[in-house]
């Protein structure tokens, strides 16, 4: 990082603001190219005498002049060169920046922005917009400040050789600057077009390669192709329709230019004949109108480049823009936590769809509470909602006697730790994974800890097992492993967090009974240590739990402990009979998974 850079929270988004703190910078390149301009400003004008000199007889004087300009040129490249590293960094650093101002942004927003933009969008905007407007900051600014430079420079040159050649010369520039304008619009346009193209394709791309194995199982590779080539045939043409416009801009406006040189041609011979312009005076405007020429020349360029960055700029607004579903508490960090947790009334919905109706239950510290329920009863919602990992209902959950609305996400997340029931892993080792909250996960200390949690989560056999044990790379997603690894893995990265109160989303969904057994006893232990709220549909584990909570159709009906509820005869009691069936029947090997099926939903 550079030492200059500063927090992400705190990078500025705007263009302006990106300006001034790199105002020493680009001064700094202003500065250089002022000097470049003016070097080859001396240049054109010491040429003038020079070949007037050598036109007169007077040889040594136009020698001496010569080896200077020389001399000068030399000084001019390396100005040159040194002023578009100082610019050109410009724009790096604020690639640098606004990538990590992006990611800490998007770490940020809630599950309502992740519904409306793709990841494959947001990829194409964090990488192909990006570089963009790091072009636009770093090239396109430098070019910008050349170019008006270089028109001081040649004009302070020709008018003090020939004002009426110089507004002969010019006499194109109304005509390029109306094209120029003409272009300019349709350039934004067509290029906001082919990004929103490039991103609609980076997220077709993305999500046939995520679900590749689902392609292949149903065999639709080539209905994936055809899906593709859609989107690759837009944005082909969207491409090419920015490509012939890039590609006309270039002939129409040097046609102009070329235009401007004739006149100048024409003229200045006549001017000549009549002995109003010498030799070397001619020399010395023509250099100084190709230093102009080339500029305006490369001005369509330099539109096309700031209309790209413009429609990046914007597609990057959009997501910068976006207001997160869940903010920071206004309460500093508390010093300690004891990890007790209390539900008060919570009612939550999916736009009209009321998922929690009025839920109210604690887990005391140190204590473990099982919340049992049906599909779709809102456990795995009432789950989320604790860590704040959805927008919370003010004054419905506290954390210590505190609203965790009131408190920092960090402080909430750190201390509240969720273990979801679809374990996602990251495209790196196993040991990584499970230390992935480990500042130093290679180190001694922190290869004791994988070890110890992969234990408790019964995965450590399985994992000393394999050809590289925990450097076993697990693929895209953990692709390389089963489902019922892929969630001990991710047990056993929620043991390694140690928070106060550990929230496990049905962690035994897919394991077998022998493994069952196992993860039940290393959660027994870690009630030993923090409070544990255990989301399960399985009795067998709900009996362990100091307290069961039964949710049906998003509403407490049932809390006690397991022995009161069993004595109740109620929901819990018909859970408790339903599967103490099924697991005598499925031991006698006289019913099938179907019968079985239909046995739990009768």
């Amino acid at each position: 990082m550079p030492p200059s850079s500063p927090d992400a929270s705190t990078i500025p988004i705007r263009l302006t603001a990106h300006f001034r703190r790199q105002a020493t910078r680009y001064g700094g390149g202003m500065v250089l190219l002022a000097l470049y301009q003016y070097a080859q400003y001396w240049f054109d004008t010491r040429l003038m005498r020079a070949v007037n000199q050598a036109m007169a007889g007077d040889f040594s004087s136009a020698g001496n002049l010569g080896g200077l300009l020389v001399l000068v040129a030399l000084v001019a490249f390396g100005i040159r060169v040194l002023s578009r590293v100082t610019i050109f960094n410009g724009g790096r650093i604020a690639e640098y920046e606004l990538r990590r101002a992006l990611l800490h942004h998007l770490q940020k927003l809630g599950p309502s922005f992740y519904r409306r933009m793709s990841v494959g969008e947001i990829m194409s905007r964090v990488t192909n917009d990006l570089v963009q407007l790091r072009i636009l900051l770093g090239f396109g600014v430098l070019n910008v400040i050349n170019t008006v430079f270089a028109l001081v420079s040649a004009l302070a040159v020709t008018v003090s050789i020939s004002a009426k050649l110089t507004a002969a010369a010019l006499c194109t520039l109304p005509i390029l600057l109306l094209v120029t304008r003409h272009f300019s619009r349709l350039m934004y346009t067509r290029t906001r077009s082919n990004q929103d193209s490039i991103g609609k394709m980076s997220e077709a791309v993305q999500s046939s390669i995520a679900g590749v194995r689902v392609v292949r199982s149903f065999a639709l590779e080539d209905s994936e192709l055809r899906r593709f080539e859609t989107t690759n045939q837009d944005y082909l043409d969207k491409s090419l329709a920015l490509a012939r416009l890039r590609g006309s801009m270039g002939p129409v406006m040097q046609a102009i230019t070329a235009i401007g040189i004739l006149v100048v041609f024409w003229y200045g011979g006549h001017l000549m004949l009549m002995g109003e312009l010498t030799a070397g005076g001619f020399l010395a405007f023509y250099r100084a109108l190709a230093r102009l020429t080339w500029p305006l020349i490369a001005l369509g360029f330099v539109v096309g480049l700031i209309q790209r960055g413009r429609a990046s700029y914007s597609r990057l607004l959009e997501v910068f823009e976006a207001e997160p579903d869940i903010v920071d508490g206004h309460l500093p960090p508390p010093q300690s936590v004891r990890g007790e947790l209390e539900v008060r009334n919570l009612t939550f919905s999916y736009g009209d769809q009321r998922v929690l109706d009025d839920v109210s239950f604690s887990v005391p510290a140190g204590s473990s509470v099982a919340l049992v329920g049906r599909t779709g009863s809102g456990k795995s919602t009432l789950a989320v909602l604790l860590p704040r990992l959805q927008a919370t209902p003010r004054g419905s959950v506290f954390l210590d006697g505190v609203d965790v609305c009131d408190l920092p996400l960090e402080t909430v997340r750190g201390q509240i730790g969720y273990a979801q029931q679809t374990a996602f892993l990251f495209s790196t080792t196993i040991g990584r994974n499970i230390g992935y909250v480990l500042p130093e996960p290679d180190s001694g200390p922190g290869l004791q800890r994988i070890t110890e949690a992969a234990s408790a989560a019964r995965i450590l056999d399985e994992v000393l097992a394999l050809p590289d044990g925990f450097d076993t790379i697990v693929g895209e997603r953990g692709v390389q492993l089963s489902g019922g690894q892929k969630q001990r893995t991710a047990l056993a990265r929620a043991f390694v967090a140690n928070p106060r109160l550990l929230v496990l989303d049905d962690p035994l969904s897919a394991v077998d009974s022998a493994t069952e057994r196992g993860i039940l006893d290393a959660i027994d232990r870690e009630k030993k240590k923090r409070g544990v709220l255990l989301i399960t549909h399985r009795v067998a584990a709900a009996s362990r739990c100091d307290m069961v909570v039964v949710l049906d159709r998003g509403r407490v009906v049932e809390h006690g402990t397991h022995d009161e509820l069993i004595d109740a005869g109620g929901l819990y009691a018909s859970f408790a009979e339903e599967q103490r069936i099924e697991q005598e029947l499925a031991r006698l090997g006289e019913v099938d998974l179907t019968e079985l099926d239909e046995a739990r939903s009768a």
